[in-house]
């Protein structure tokens, strides 16, 4: 985490005392993942179980600054918002190190699960099950003005009995703005919107406009994702896929789709942002498509066609992100030696 006197460091940051937890509580076990910004562990709270994302605060005032910033507002959209397929926020530490507590997940990235199953396909009625959980996970966040930006099957987790999805990491999303010029280049390549990309070099850090409609078009390279269960763009790399969807308008095919749901993954990832649909909308739509997949489909609550979203209560921390439990997701080393450590957890420790 740095030297000594960044583990000294006092932020100016604040954040609400009923979003803090006590580190002394905080037991942090082994490392389930990683990335550029954060570490992942599983851990205890309060006898819970937990996934613990220590954030690196960064070596120079300014990176020190901008990290504090981007962890603040972080937090501030999981107290937010509450969904069934948003995990679950539990707290946050300020000191010593920056620390966000949530549930754990067993059952591990939507990425891994499809991977496992490789050449198999899911069968369709589970693959549009899971893209429902997802579409409502969105819906929930853009009826609260919350931009993920980083939609990929790295962010989504799967309970222990791999029946539901639940939208994970929220490193990179921010409230939408219609007047602000947003950060162009975030999230990840293969599943990043074409209007996100520069229009002459990727430079990352470029201000752009755009909106909410950049997570229908990663939703749809997901949903594609999850009926062929193969990597969209296959043969490119990301950088390569990202050029070919921004500037040659390249999509993966969609030929060998029944044409409804060929209708609903077209629809998503236009060009034209505007185009785009809505979640709820693309929640209508997946639900009308599932009843026609097998006489044997399962029947879908009513309540699925409402967003289900609300405001916490005051004294009530949100919903939201992390990691899955002993799973190491995307593009960035994962252990020490790049091989998971399968080894049942020993000797928790204080995170103090």
């Amino acid at each position: 985490m740095g030297s000594t006197n960044l583990m000294n460091y006092k932020g100016e940051f604040n954040l609400e005392d009923r979003l803090l937890i006590d580190p002394k509580l905080l037991f942090v076990g082994p490392k389930i993942g990683e990335g550029a910004h954060a570490k992942v562990y599983e851990g205890k709270y309060k006898n819970q179980t937990v996934a613990i994302k220590v954030v690196h605060r960064g070596e120079t005032p300014e990176e020190i600054a901008k990290r504090e910033a981007r962890f603040a507002r972080e937090i501030a959209m999981l107290s937010k918002v509450q969904h069934k397929n948003l995990v679950k926020f539990l707290g946050a530490c300020k000191e010593p190190v920056m620390v966000i507590v949530t549930e754990l997940l067993l059952g591990g990235t939507l990425r891994k699960y499809l991977l496992n199953m490789r050449p198999r396909c899911l069968e369709k009625h589970v693959a549009i099950g899971f893209a429902l959980d997802i579409a409502r996970a969105m819906e929930c966040l853009h009826s609260h003005g919350i931009i993920h930006r980083d939609l990929k099957p790295d962010n989504l987790l799967l309970t222990a009995d791999h029946r539901t999805v639940k939208l994970a990491d929220f490193g990179l999303a921010r409230e939408e703005s219609l007047t602000e010029m947003m950060t162009a280049e975030t999230g990840t390549y293969r599943w990043m919107a074409p209007e996100l990309y520069s229009t002459v070099t990727l430079r990352h850090g470029e201000k752009k406009h755009y909106n909410h409609k950049v997570d229908a078009y990663s939703f749809a390279i997901v949903l594609w994702e999850l009926v062929h269960n193969k990597l969209p763009f296959e043969g490119m790399s990301n950088l390569q896929a990202a050029y070919a969807a921004a500037f040659k308008n390249v999509r993966p095919s969609a030929e060998d789709l029944p044409e409804e749901l060929a209708l609903i993954v077209t629809s998503c990832w236009q060009e034209d942002a505007n185009a785009r649909p809505n979640f709820s909308e693309i929640i209508q739509m997946l639900h009308r498509y599932l009843t026609t997949v097998s006489p044997a489909a399962p029947v879908i609550p009513a309540r699925m066609y409402s967003s289900e979203n609300k405001v916490l209560a005051p004294d009530s921390p949100g919903e939201s992100s992390l990691m899955a439990a002993r799973d190491y997701p995307g593009d960035t080393p994962k252990t020490q030696n790049g091989e998971e450590d399968d080894k049942p957890s020993r000797g928790f420790f204080f995170c103090c």
